[in-house]
């Protein structure tokens, strides 16, 4: 087994080689901006410092969001098309859930990532590797009673320390932790989701009202 691990839904562009044991190269820039400008680069460097080529790779994981749009259709369209290309099956996960099993937390606690427009994307866990609901998009003080006594992990908890004053990291997500997560679920048998986007809202970038298109007669 060799896993190519992906993500693109947060700041981070991270990417991760993990063999079935362990993940054996691993790569995390950070910079919301240039995410299709990183990601091959970093595929390539994991897969040199591995001493292999793409080819021995037999699955890949990717990051299925939530995330803005712009940087979370990067990791996917990536994923898709090395696996359509390889003949390997590609497996969603969602990018909460890599950063929960990063944090390493056995007891009950949330995750949130910045969602711009002053909300964030959060999720509920009952201990690092089990989700206990479907994720959201809120305002910080919209939930800040429901996580209230909760340690919450991600970028967004640092943001609004107001609402989420136990904030932890890590920050940012890690294809190690996903690639990790995934190996353990292959190893069980555990259903993955579908590797598509999971947005939560519409993108920020809108056609706007009234829009006429013109063609040539």
């Amino acid at each position: 087994m060799l896993l190519l691990a992906v993500d693109t839904a947060t700041p981070a562009v991270t990417v991760a080689l993990h063999d079935g044991t362990a993940v054996v190269a691993e790569s995390s820039q950070v910079d919301a901006r240039r995410h299709g400008e990183l990601l091959l680069p970093a595929v390539d460097r994991v897969l040199a410092e591995a001493g292999l080529k793409l080819d021995a790779v037999t699955d890949l994981v990717v990051g299925v969001g939530p995330g803005p749009y712009t940087g979370l259709r990067v990791g996917l369209v990536t994923a898709a098309t090395f696996g359509s290309v390889l003949g390997v099956p590609v497996h969603g996960l969602c990018t909460l859930d890599g950063l929960a099993y990063a944090s390493g937390i056995e007891g009950p606690f949330a995750v949130a990532t910045d969602a711009r427009r002053k909300e964030v994307y959060w999720a509920t866990y009952d201990d690092f590797r089990t989700r206990a609901g479907e994720p959201g998009v809120d305002r910080p003080a919209d939930i800040a009673d429901e996580l209230s006594g909760l340690p919450v992990v991600g970028a967004g908890a640092l943001l609004y320390p107001d609402s989420f004053p136990d904030a932890r990291g890590p920050e940012y997500q890690s294809a190690a932790a996903l690639a990790a997560l995934a190996a353990e679920k292959l190893a069980e048998g555990s259903a993955f989701l579908p590797p598509t986007p999971l947005y939560l809202r519409r993108p920020d970038a809108q056609v706007p009202k009234n829009y006429k298109v013109v063609t040539p007669k």
